[in-house]
């Protein structure tokens, strides 16, 4: 039972990150022991004496920071099921939920039904291949271990380097994607409390359905991938609207304003303070379906089939641009670089496989709700259903006041995560480069300038959610998704000698998947 402590790694509630004296005495001292021998000999395992207590028990997420376990001395979780199961619900669940309703109507709402059921079951074989990545290891004790140390087992430094370079493709499009996000959210949060303080009478220049409910298009003829820095919004009124309007802009101002919020918070040294607000993710997921509950109740279902023909207001059932719903999904069932963390203190670990493939059902079934409900209430005609947004919430008014609700909350939400995302890219990047995640003052403040320059760059010229989820999901996933998961278990069979053929037929299907997923998002 080996113990490894690094000082930059350790995340607790002192603001300084370090560990004490006594556990740096601990880490030398199970260092000695680990390497007297193998920990499959018996007869040099390190003592109960010297195995620290389990307070003092840290374990890595591939993240590139620490968790203390809270668990049992012999190493055993003593979360329920049900705790463990809503855990991993709430880690998947994510942006990517606002822009479900976006990709299945780019790959026809039929097919893309079926699409998310796959990519569903998929990506859970690919997450159970990395459960049991560490179990095919033998002779070495690896209890402690993390899916990037299978890859590095089984790859070297190439394996160490590379599953770094993709968990920082992950965490940068998460980053990015939240920058445009909450551009979005703080200019029409702004725009409903201005127009309703001032009283001021808008008139929406997109096209728009009638009644108490209104739905909008705001691009009704033009495609999502390029730039739309109009403004949304014409207001009649005296010079203090039009100052208003030219200081407030969706994409010329908003997101600089965000710079002077969120990046003095990057350049904190600790992250716990933000860490809890975490529980925000979940009730706004939570209000998500309300929402769209409600708003199903109001507008009723607007469904016509066309199987493959498109009309004025209906998409076509079987669409060839089904590639962006797959990038999409990629990222929106994406937990394999933590499903081993969330799994380690699972009361039950023989549970592991059906408590991770219930998970993954009622994930499913969040997404399938919500992008389903969007695309079925969603007025057409008058409006075409072409007009749904890679943020869905796009489609409604700044008026609306339970969009409204959705947009301050969210906004909020995400402010407290962005730091957080920001220091996992520190640490882990700054910890691999320069051995500690806070180099200097200097090294920190240009990370945080390059990263936050991308997000403002990306919320001016291409601020469309939907694509950068997708070209960051199916990077990332094309390695911790299809070919680690495939490769590792090939090898593993092959070193048992239990290799056939139709494992090696498959697997290497699923790599092909993975290479045509991410060289689909640039075709389309």
């Amino acid at each position: 039972r080996p113990f490894y402590v690094e000082p930059r790694n350790i995340v607790d509630e002192d603001t300084q990150e370090r560990v004490s004296e006594e556990a740096s005495v601990m880490n030398s001292r199970m260092q000695y022991y680990s390497r007297l021998t193998g920990s499959s000999d018996r007869l040099l395992i390190p003592p109960d004496h010297v195995i620290p207590a389990p307070d003092e028990i840290y374990v890595y997420s591939p993240l590139g920071t620490a968790f203390k376990i809270h668990g049992n001395a012999d190493g055993s979780g003593q979360n329920p099921s049900i705790i463990t199961i809503f855990a991993i619900w709430n880690t998947m669940m994510g942006t990517s939920i606002l822009s479900i309703p976006w990709g299945i109507k780019q790959a026809g709402f039929t097919f893309g039904v079926i699409v998310v059921i796959l990519m569903g079951v998929l990506t859970l074989y690919c997450c159970l291949r990395v459960l049991k990545s560490r179990a095919a290891i033998p002779f070495i004790d690896t209890s402690s271990w993390e899916f990037p140390d299978v890859c590095k087992y089984y790859f070297g430094s190439f394996g160490q380097w590379s599953s770094l370079v993709f968990s920082m493709v992950s965490l940068v499009g998460a980053m990015i994607v939240y920058w445009v996000l909450m551009s979005n959210f703080l200019f029409n949060t702004g725009k409903f409390i201005y127009n309703y303080i001032h009283h001021v009478n808008v008139t929406d220049t997109d096209v728009s359905t009638n009644g108490t409910d209104r739905v909008i298009c705001p691009y009704p003829n033009t495609e999502h991938h390029a730039n739309h820095s109009a403004d949304l919004y014409r207001t009649y009124g005296n010079n203090t609207e039009d100052v208003f309007d030219q200081w407030w802009h969706k994409t010329k101002t908003v997101p600089l304003y965000l710079i002077i919020l969120l990046l003095p918070l990057l350049n904190f040294k600790s992250a716990s303070f933000f860490a809890r607000f975490t529980f925000l993710g979940t009730v706004s997921v939570a209000y998500l379906i309300i929402l769209v509950t409600l708003k199903a109740a109001h507008l009723g279902f607007h469904l016509e089939f066309h199987w493959f023909h498109s009309t004025d207001f209906f998409v076509p059932e079987f669409r060839s641009l089904f590639p962006q719903l797959t990038g999409v999904l990629t990222l929106a069932f994406f937990i394999h670089n933590c499903v081993i963390t969330l799994l380690k203190n699972n009361k039950n670990q023989e549970n592991n496989v059906r408590d991770l493939s219930i998970a993954y059902l009622l994930v499913g079934l969040t997404y399938l709700y919500v992008g389903i409900l969007i695309f079925a209430v969603f007025p057409s005609p008058p409006l075409s259903k072409d007009c749904i947004e890679p943020n869905f919430l796009d489609n409604f008014p700044s008026s609306d006041i339970l969009v409204f609700i959705a947009r301050a909350c969210l906004l909020f939400q995400m402010s407290t995560v962005y730091p957080l995302l920001g220091y996992l890219v520190r640490v882990q990047l700054m910890g691999q480069i320069f051995g500690k995640p806070y180099p200097s003052v200097f090294h920190v403040m240009t990370l945080n300038l390059i990263i936050v320059g991308a997000g403002v760059l990306m919320a001016r010229f291409y601020p469309n959610i939907g694509s950068i989820i997708r070209y960051s999901g199916a990077t990332c996933g094309l390695a911790y998704v299809f070919v680690f998961p495939s490769v590792i278990h090939m090898i593993s069979l092959h070193r048992l000698g239990q290799l056939r053929w139709p494992s090696v037929v498959f697997h290497s299907f699923l790599i092909v998947l993975g290479i045509a997923n991410l060289i689909g998002q640039f075709l389309m």
